[in-house]
């Protein structure tokens, strides 16, 4: 009895484990440490990320261009920052506002040119250029206006631009009005060669005309910018004499216009003025010369007013404006401008002050000086 009562348990104990489904698992010892946390590498977004991620979106809204070409069927196509298209094309641009103002080549102003179209709809204002040329190279740009009343602001989180290169083998260079271009070299500020070119691959080289060599650039103080021309970063007066372009693409090399540099050393500010009279001391019925001058820079334009005894009476005077310019040596130039104040018949009522006010960019200055009877 107690034999089959054992083996019933031996039998028992064998069986359970496949009436369960699955081995018998056993229990092994803990390796110590084995209940602690195991930090994973998991990378965690910071909190400000949204912030940042807004912040991108901002700046890209602030650089959209709301600038457009029209193609052909009614598709419209975003401009880069340059185009090329081959002169004798027509193009037509979109700004998308319902105040633009348009940027272009300024000579399509000045001679008013009759292929240049503007329209104003109601959510864009349309530029339309018939029968390119190589002339029309030039920056293309356009801004929103926000007005309040009458004074009115560019928005400049909405505008758009463009450089378009017309070429034309025949016309490598941006044709000029001129033959003959001065351009001043100042120590304090770069300055620009403007041979632009039509085709934005061609090869360009500058060159003085006496002695005849060619120029060289390093890319740094000197380089070529076919939007702009050659540009001196820091102009010197070796840099002074007469130079001229040369280009290459494709064919026979092309000349451009040639320019006159002129070396310029005038300090900056208010203009620098001088009054004289032809006499201190003028008798009754002769003749009486007062004469303001400036020296200045060759660039800077100088506007005059006079201040004079019989001003308000009307008492008539002459009032003559010149300006020419100088070589103060070492191949510095400068402009000399005047102006002269001539009293005919000198009178008792021309007695007293001639006061002189010379204005430029900077400021003004007063000079002054006295005329009496004999």
């Amino acid at each position: 009895m107690r034999l089959w009562v054992l083996l019933s348990v031996l039998l028992l104990q064998e069986a359970l484990p496949h009436v369960i489904g699955q081995p018998a698992k056993s229990k092994r010892p803990k390796e110590p440490g084995e209940n602690k946390i195991k930090l994973l590498n998991k990378k965690v977004k910071p909190k400000n990320a949204k912030m940042k991620e807004r912040e991108s979106v901002d700046s890209s809204l602030k650089s959209q261009s709301i600038l457009t070409q029209v193609m052909d069927k009614g598709h419209f196509q975003k401009l880069a920052a340059t185009l090329s298209l081959a002169a004798g094309q027509s193009i037509e641009l979109r700004c998308k506002g319902s105040n633009v103002t348009w940027s272009y080549p300024s000579y399509l102003d000045t001679f008013k040119d009759s292929r240049l179209s503007i329209k104003q709809l109601d959510r864009h204002s349309q530029l339309i250029l018939a029968n390119s040329t190589a002339a029309d190279t030039g920056e293309y740009s356009c801004w929103l206006e926000l007005c309040n009343g009458k004074k009115c602001r560019k928005d400049e989180t909405k505008t758009g631009s463009t450089y378009i290169f017309f070429t034309d083998k025949e016309e490598l260079f941006v044709p000029t009005p001129s033959y003959f271009e001065i351009v001043y070299l100042n120590p304090d500020k770069p300055a620009v060669i403007p041979c632009r070119v039509t085709t934005p691959s061609a090869k360009v080289t500058l060159h003085r005309e006496f002695p005849a060599e060619e120029i060289e650039t390093d890319g740094t103080n000197i380089f070529y910018d076919a939007k702009k021309g050659f540009v001196f970063q820091h102009p010197t007066s070796d840099h002074k004499g007469i130079v001229y372009c040369k280009a290459e693409s494709q064919g026979a090399p092309q000349i451009s216009i040639k320019y006159h540099l002129l070396y310029v050393e005038v300090p900056k500010g208010p203009p620098s003025t001088s009054i004289a009279v032809s006499s201190g001391r003028a008798g009754l019925s002769d003749g009486v010369r007062v004469v303001c001058t400036v020296l200045g820079e060759p660039d800077v334009d100088v506007s005059f007013r006079w201040q004079y005894p019989g001003q308000e009476s009307g008492r008539p005077v002459i009032i003559q404006n010149f300006w020419r310019l100088i070589n103060r040596g070492i191949g510095h130039t400068t402009r000399i401008s005047k102006s002269v104040l001539l009293v005919e018949d000198f009178e008792d009522t021309d007695v007293g002050n001639y006061v002189c006010v010379a204005q430029n960019l900077q400021g003004e200055t007063t000079v002054a000086t006295k005329v009496e009877v004999k």
